[in-house]
């Protein structure tokens, strides 16, 4: 799993449920009518909003926000390097015998339409595409928890109006308002944490992760059009580090 997303999440529930703990009884907050009404009304929303094959495929976009992926741009560089020393000795042709050992599908595609012979104008407009549709899908999952981040805090107050109705249906008898105040408060208090401690921030660290992949497929592409072109290795290497940052060039691989 991810130390980032681990660590936010539990950092989160320690000093929320620790907070709560210190100012009484942790019964006090739990409230399954509340619960009921916030989870109920924020998925039913949601289906209401989308498809049901758009939210079946999100489960899958979501594992990005918890699988430790390290990003290091930088380390593709010395790879594509290499590449454009053999292509210049030996020829494109070469890298066939090599693309078994290559375990990125997206730098295999693009290394076999080299070999193949395909155009460079004719690789990008098939890869870029296929960049354009990957960047859809992982928008399309943000945007889901975005949305589910936007109707739970919406929801809880809808359940704030529900506990404030029946505990003014009920002023006559003081001793039945808890139950309703309870639910009319802690369905906010659900739909608040929901919405800014889990749907928003995984929702970010989706798009976080989409820009990442973006970045690493287009270097990809960058580094095999360049080497087509039989441009020098200098040149490939100078081309690469163009997507990055100033301070990531000087990174080494391996982040040493």
């Amino acid at each position: 799993m991810d130390l980032a997303t681990l660590l936010g999440i539990l950092v989160a529930a320690v000093l929320v449920i620790g907070s709560i703990l210190l100012g009484g009884s942790g019964s006090w907050f739990l409230s399954y009518p509340s619960l009921m009404i916030v989870l109920g009304g924020t998925l039913g929303a949601t289906l209401i909003n989308y498809p049901m094959a758009d939210l079946i495929s999100v489960f899958k976009v979501t594992q990005n926000a918890f699988r430790n992926k390290p990003f290091q741009p930088i380390a593709l560089i010395p790879q594509m390097v290499d590449f454009a020393k053999k292509a210049r000795r030996e020829g494109i042709l070469s890298f066939e015998a090599q693309l078994k050992q290559i375990r990125d599908p997206f730098m295999v595609r693009c290394m076999q339409m080299a070999i193949d012979g395909m155009e460079a104008e004719s690789i990008a407009d098939v890869l870029n595409t296929e960049i354009l549709w990957l960047e859809e899908r992982h928008r399309l999952g943000a945007e889901i928890y975005s949305t589910m981040g936007t109707f739970a805090p919406a929801v809880g107050m809808l359940g704030t109006i529900i506990g404030l109705v029946q505990m003014l249906m009920q002023m006559k008898n003081p001793a039945d308002i808890g139950a309703p105040m309870a639910v009319a408060l802690l369905t906010t208090f659900y739909g608040t944490l929901l919405a800014n401690l889990l749907f928003l921030p995984i929702s970010g660290k989706l798009r976080v992760r989409s820009r990442q992949e973006i970045l690493t497929k287009q270097m990809v592409l960058q580094g095999i059009l360049s080497i087509q072109e039989g441009d020098n290795h200098r040149i490939v290497e100078q081309k690469l580090k163009a997507f990055i940052s100033p301070r990531m060039r000087t990174v080494r691989p391996g982040g040493k």
